[in-house]
């Protein structure tokens, strides 16, 4: 058979740390160009280097890319569908870091095991969650149109879901969003008083203490989908 014919081959280098996937992809060097000046010498200008973010986007683009040439039937980035998207990540899961324990394991919703078993590696719930967020936006960077974007399909999401909600009873390791805090209807109003009081007597009243504003931080996960 010609060479020419033949299948590419998957990468399997394509996790990073904590199941962190990665894939094939241009370095994060720095970029330069030479542009002549009025006396016929050159000048090199660099560009800053991409974000620790943007490199592993573009890496995880191409590595999905180079999934839909090898699937057979090879498929086209127009003809694929959150199936086929869940279908990336199952297959993901080959290449996992994190202990999943099964129904039937003694160590089965226990967070810190004591001893090793044969449960599988998985890719965690948080990695596929940001995965999925970032190959959201590079289709869409690469000319593709929001209402057909496939990383942001209904399927996918309830998928994802599944996916933290199955791999917290198994890990007993909880995956809960914390809420905004929102200051109290006496709160705000004691604040709002207090600044009308200053502001027409001067020194006069005391301050009031209005909600702390402060926004839970969210688990590292995408937008969006959130594999």
């Amino acid at each position: 058979m010609d060479s020419t014919s033949r299948v590419e081959q998957p990468d399997p280098n394509i996790v990073g740390s904590e199941g962190v996937v990665v894939g094939g992809g241009e370095g994060t060097g720095t970029s330069s160009a030479s542009a002549a000046t009025e006396g016929g010498q050159s000048t090199t200008v660099s560009a800053a280097p991409p974000s620790r973010y943007e490199s592993q986007k573009r890496r995880d683009w191409n590595t999905f890319l180079q999934y839909l040439r090898n699937h057979k039937p090879p498929l086209t980035l127009a003809r694929c569908s959150g199936a086929h998207v869940i279908e990336f990540l199952k297959y993901l899961d080959q290449f996992g870091k994190t202990k999943v324990h099964v129904t039937g394991c003694p160590y089965f919703g226990h967070p810190n095991p004591p001893a090793p078993c044969a449960c599988p590696l998985k890719q965690a719930w948080g990695s596929l969650d940001a995965l999925i967020g970032r190959l959201r936006a590079a289709y869409e960077e690469n000319g593709g149109k929001p209402e057909s974007n496939p990383f942001g399909a209904k399927a996918v999401r309830i998928y994802l879901r599944e996916v933290r909600e199955s791999q917290a009873k198994a890990r007993g390791i909880p995956y809960e969003k914390k809420k905004r805090k929102r200051p109290s209807t006496s709160s705000s109003v004691a604040t709002a008083g207090s600044a009308i009081a200053a502001e027409a007597g001067g020194s006069g009243g005391g301050s009031g203490s209005g909600g702390d504003g402060v926004i839970g931080q969210q688990p590292p996960t995408a937008p969006n989908t959130t594999v």
